[in-house]
């Protein structure tokens, strides 16, 4: 799938954001390795701390389906300018795919990014422990 389909899904998914009290729409496309798109649109909730982001969405829903390895991630938003995945985003998709291609677009402005130089030293597996 070309960058271009990957962010018109991602715009898609913006339509579905819940976000009453900060009026900041986001939503994002995950693409994974063997094709297949995951979706998320930003969810707030009065208790801020609440609040889920677009990109982290598509994340757990593309790993409750079954996927695990992913080669870009599409944000579209409605402000002024594109932004990267907010801190706790690009964790939680350096768990998955430390060298993802970003793409982020709004208001007709794109920006491209490797995940490793938004965080070039993400929290790493524990010695010892290892996930499932």
């Amino acid at each position: 799938m070309d960058l271009e389909s990957l962010l018109a899904r991602a715009a898609k998914a913006r339509n579905a954001a819940y976000a009453p009290y900060s009026g900041f729409r986001v939503g994002a496309a995950l693409l994974a390795e063997d094709g297949t798109v995951h979706t998320g649109s930003n969810v707030e909730n009065a208790s801020f701390g609440l609040t889920t982001c677009a990109e982290r969405i598509a994340v757990f829903a593309a790993v409750h389906a079954g996927q695990r390895t992913f080669s870009a991630v599409a944000v579209s938003t409605e402000g002024p300018h594109p932004v990267a995945p907010c801190g706790a985003c690009r964790q939680v998709l350096a768990e998955f795919a430390p060298d993802i291609r970003v793409v982020s677009e709004a208001n007709g402005e794109r920006r491209e990014w490797l995940l490793n130089e938004l965080l070039p030293d993400p929290f790493r597996e524990i010695p010892g422990r290892s996930g499932t």
